[in-house]
């Protein structure tokens, strides 16, 4: 396939990368929480599935306000997932096995336990200590300006004065246990310099950059309009110096090390900045995750990354599920649609619908689009628990969830407990062989059915296996063009890559491939015919 861009090819130019969120993945000590060792023992599920590298979600100290993502130590590790010493340890076993280690970097905010923030809070108003963070003094006994939080309520929160009165306010886009930055100051574009070559200097791969769009916020704080997006705290055109900053100290190294952005932005247009030459390497293209099962919106979200590729040669990170998000089984298996609560986050709806679910019709459509999304141009990210096929946990019980999305919802929202409840490995085993003490999360008694060791040939995690070696075999993540197809049916998408075609069918009838596109040599369902809401990889005899 002809490449797209001159630059010298880098791993992530068609890299399968696991999603693993450690506190759910597998527990080594019993404690209930997942751990490094845990993943340590595990390292062969993920090497067996043919991934090229692990992104581990944040696992630096941390209170656990938002599980990881309100960090008290950028240079640590979590003392419930290890130590550095056990990190060490992780970063050789995966190199061994041919695996590279991302980290995922929170800039916006830190915890409200950090040093930097408790001394902020000590200093008092005016001081050197509160300019490394947003502070300001409110309108009367009023907030700043009106800006909401992600997770609900006002994003200030008011500070009590080291002498007892009532004082400023700071700002956090998240929840109150997380202070924003402020990132006009040179003492946070230093600290954070300082952190990336620490974790590079240990053998770090790169990094999966958190709200990458939200370091900079408006310099005036004007009150948000109240639309969907604040455009007053997202999108800042300052951001970009932050990434050719970054961009320039990786490029300082003598090897391959990934920037890769979590930038969500109303216009998938808007991610073209962020991919320049000197800025970030990829940024995820959740455009295609946010569609419905629907041919044409599906083709729509595949067109528009592909013609970003082409902008500034920065291959896709293509993505169908996170940490953030329903399981693509879920999300592709509602089949009576209800409305979504009122929300400041403008995605949630589409990350998290609700309604009335068909499990198995989700898992046939989520079978089929991991045909499609991996015979695309780019890497691929794949969320731990997906290759098991699991649906969300929709039902757990409220006095069990731990996501600030819900507590600070009031419950109208249920947040993303769900997504990360721990996995299933044996079926017969206590907690599932998770751990052998009470996982953090409630497991379902029909996570049984979804446990690795019981899924056989015709199972989801076969089928990964197969496509992520097919994939491999007939260099599909290598740069090159995607050709459409015409089909004759709105409801039936497919593309030449090279020599093969991918045909995926979001229709309720069968559909029968013209001859001359070849033979099946995979298929997400029956053989022969593409069968409704299934995918199929077609290739001519001989080539």
């Amino acid at each position: 396939m002809p490449a797209t861009s001159s630059r010298t090819p880098s791993f992530w130019d068609d890299a399968v990368v696991y999603q693993l969120y450690v506190r759910s993945f597998a527990d080594s000590d019993g404690d209930g929480v997942g751990d490094l060792g845990g993943v340590i023992r595990r390292l062969d599920h993920i090497a067996g599935l043919g991934a090229g590298a692990i992104w581990l979600n944040p696992c630096y100290p941390s209170p656990q306000a938002d599980h990881g993502y309100d960090i008290a130590d950028y240079r640590g590790v979590n003392p419930e997932y290890g130590s550095l010493e056990t990190f060490d340890h992780l970063v050789a076993e995966a190199h061994a096995r041919g695996l590279r280690i991302l980290m995922d970097l929170v800039p916006n905010h830190c915890s409200d336990r950090h040093p930097w923030f408790t001394a902020a809070l000590a200093a008092g108003p005016g001081s050197p200590e509160r300019a490394r963070f947003v502070f300001r003094d409110g309108r009367g006994d009023e907030p700043p300006n009106n800006w909401r939080s992600v997770f609900g309520g006002p994003a200030w929160t008011r500070v009590t004065e080291p002498d007892g009165t009532p004082g400023q306010w700071y700002l956090h886009l998240f929840a109150r246990e997380q202070p924003d930055f402020d990132w006009r100051h040179s003492d946070v574009l230093a600290e954070f310099d300082d952190i990336l070559r620490f974790w590079f200097d240990r053998g770090v791969d790169g990094f999966r950059i958190d709200v990458c769009h939200g370091l900079i916020k408006d310099a005036a704080l004007r009150d948000w309009d109240g639309g969907g997006y604040n455009a007053h705290s997202w999108n800042q055109p300052e951001v970009h110096e932050i990434f050719r900053r970054w961009r320039a100290l990786a490029a300082g190294y003598d090897r391959d090390l990934l920037l890769v952005g979590e930038v969500w932005v109303p216009d998938p247009a808007d991610l073209d900045d962020y991919l320049r030459p000197d800025e970030l390497h990829q940024a995820f293209s959740f455009d295609l995750l946010l569609q419905p099962w629907d041919a044409g919106a599906l083709r729509g979200a595949v067109e528009r990354a592909v013609a970003r590729t082409a902008v500034h040669g920065a291959p896709a990170a293509w993505t169908l599920a996170n940490h953030d998000v329903h399981r693509a089984v879920t999300r592709y298996g509602i089949v009576r649609p209800e409305p979504a609560p009122v929300s400041n986050d403008a995605f949630a709806a589409l990350m998290r619908p609700r309604g009335e679910v068909d499990v198995k019709l989700g898992e046939r459509r989520a079978r089929a689009a991991l045909l499609l999304v991996l015979a695309l141009p780019g890497s691929v990210f794949l969320y731990q628990g997906e290759e098991l096929g699991l649906p969300e946990v929709l039902d757990l019980p409220d006095d069990a969830r731990e996501d600030p999305v819900f507590h600070r919802s009031g419950g109208r929202e249920k947040g993303r407990d769900g997504c990360r409840v721990p996995l299933p490995w044996s079926a017969a085993a206590p907690a599932f062989g998770f751990s052998t003490g009470t996982p953090w999360l409630p497991q379902p008694e029909w996570f049984a059915g979804y446990a690795a060791d019981v899924q056989d040939e015709t199972s989801t995690l076969h089928l990964y296996r197969r496509a992520i070696r097919a994939r491999r075999e007939l260099g599909l993540g290598a740069p090159g063009d995607v050709e459409w197809l015409e089909t004759g049916e709105a409801t039936v998408l497919a593309f030449r890559r090279g020599e093969l075609v991918c045909v995926v069918n979001t229709g309720p009838t069968d559909f029968t491939p013209p001859a001359e596109w070849g033979a099946a040599v995979l298929q997400s369902a029956e053989p022969g015919i593409v069968a409704a809401d299934t995918a199929a990889w077609l290739r001519p005899a001989g080539s």
